[in-house]
């Protein structure tokens, strides 16, 4: 399996490439800016893109979401957010973004897969109303891709429209923090950790 990170735009949005192995289809999760950097890493591996997965809606997450030519998979409470400027905060930064590739909209404990890679849609609204992790079920079982939600040492801002702090720490606690202490975190911003790591702290 391949697992690349790619830190993309002054935000520093943490883009993840997955795929089976060399030549084959690529999963890309949050590919916020920077596609020279992602396509980069695409052509190292000789991979194409296959899907793209957005774990919010927050232009920091979506910038690149259209130069790729596949769907775009996010919640479905997202998908307004993706294709609203105003909502998804470019409209701020004077760039007034929206997607115009095809939305396929994610339900929760969804299952998406791509050639050898299965993933569960885990719904963790708090930082954003349809934020979602991403929990690998094949070919790994101990690998979560967890968005703004959970962070090193820290959690997902609730300060922003749509967010709400009771629903970002129930979300923690009842989705993430129940998983095996070893699972690995690839956070959306920042180092990666683990559950027991985070659990502790």
């Amino acid at each position: 399996m391949i697992l690349e990170t790619v830190n993309v735009s002054p935000m520093q949005v943490n883009c993840y490439i997955l795929a089976c192995g060399e030549g084959k289809e690529a999963i890309i999760i949050d590919p916020g800016d920077q596609l020279r950097k992602i396509n980069a890493v695409l052509g190292k591996y000789k991979l194409r893109p296959g899907m793209v997965i957005n774990t919010h809606g927050h232009y920091d997450h979506i910038g690149c979401d259209d130069k790729f030519g596949v769907p775009v998979y996010a919640h479905k409470q997202e998908v307004t957010m993706l294709c609203d400027p105003g909502l998804n905060l470019s409209a701020s930064f004077s760039w007034a973004y929206k997607v115009k590739s095809e939305i396929i909209p994610l339900e929760d404990k969804q299952i998406i897969t791509l050639d050898c890679l299965e993933l569960e849609v885990l719904h963790l609204p708090g930082h954003s109303p349809g934020g979602i992790g991403l929990l690998m079920k094949k070919p790994r079982t101990d690998i979560v891709f967890t968005g703004d939600t959970l962070f090193c040492r820290g959690v997902g801002r609730t300060d922003l429209p749509g967010g709400d702090s009771a629903q970002l720490e129930k979300s923690i606690r009842e989705r993430l923090f129940v998983l095996p202490d070893a699972t690995l975190v690839y956070p959306g911003h920042g180092a990666q950790t683990t559950i027991g790591d985070e659990r502790a702290d």
